[in-house]
């Protein structure tokens, strides 16, 4: 099979139409040339009822089944599924991000193994942020950014780009939630890899169930933040 410029991973639980809705502002708004891989936990998700509009849309969707359940290993079977110079990780539930895409894929031709979308520089915004949620995120961000070589304000993001390059190089260890992210983020920066950083929009989702489970999560993200200071203070190169 051809190597694709860009693929688009996006984790599924039981969204419904509102996939329909993300695959139409897909096809309206992406210039470069992609492909959309759907991962889902369960062969009873409703995308399966709406499978049968993905004929109309002009770029390929491949529904890829997640080996376990939760989003970090959906997203590493997407990362693995794949063959593209580079993956963006997109939220099955942001209908505001899709016209940063193509400026994303731009930044990455042009040097960068990782493209954050960040919240919280000019131009980004995080709404309705549960208040624990706000403060661990923004904390996290903001300390990574001033005490780390980190070159990026909003750390804890899953929504990001990265190169097939960094992607095979990395084995990824981090297991629940979006930790991957993180993981990704420090080990690309102890590479000394490029990093570059987009401002995005972010609003709570408003239909559905967040599946963000903070205690649960918090001790692998804990992991990746440590890392991320070491490789400053503690002068630690490669991997």
């Amino acid at each position: 099979m051809k190597k694709l410029p860009l693929e688009i991973v996006v984790p599924i639980y039981n969204e419904g139409k509102k996939i329909i809705d993300l695959l139409d502002l897909f096809q309206l708004n992406i210039k470069n040339k992609f492909r959309v891989l759907l991962c889902y936990d369960m062969d009873t998700d409703d995308v399966f009822e709406i499978k049968g509009q993905f004929d109309k849309y002009n770029f390929e969707i491949l529904l890829v089944k997640n080996d376990y359940t939760g989003p970090c290993s959906a997203i590493k079977k997407g990362f693995s599924f794949g063959n593209s110079d580079c993956v963006i990780v997109y939220p099955a539930d942001d209908f505001i991000n899709y016209k940063i895409l193509d400026n994303m894929y731009d930044l990455y031709t042009k040097g960068s193994h990782i493209v954050s979308a960040s919240r919280f520089v000019k131009g980004g915004s995080m709404k309705d942020c549960p208040l624990l949620k706000s403060i661990l995120v923004r904390t996290a961000s903001f300390t990574l950014y001033y005490l780390s070589s980190i070159p990026v304000k909003d750390a804890s993001n899953g929504f990001r780009l990265f190169s097939r390059e960094l992607i095979e190089k990395i084995s990824i260890e981090s297991k629940v939630g979006f930790a991957y992210s993180l993981e990704l983020l420090s080990k690309c920066n102890r590479l000394g890899m490029k990093i570059s950083e987009v401002p995005a929009e972010w609003e709570e989702r408003s239909v559905g169930s967040s599946r963000f489970k903070i205690i649960k999560w918090l001790p692998q993200y804990f992991k990746w933040y440590i890392y991320g200071l070491a490789t400053t203070w503690l002068k630690r190169k490669k991997i």
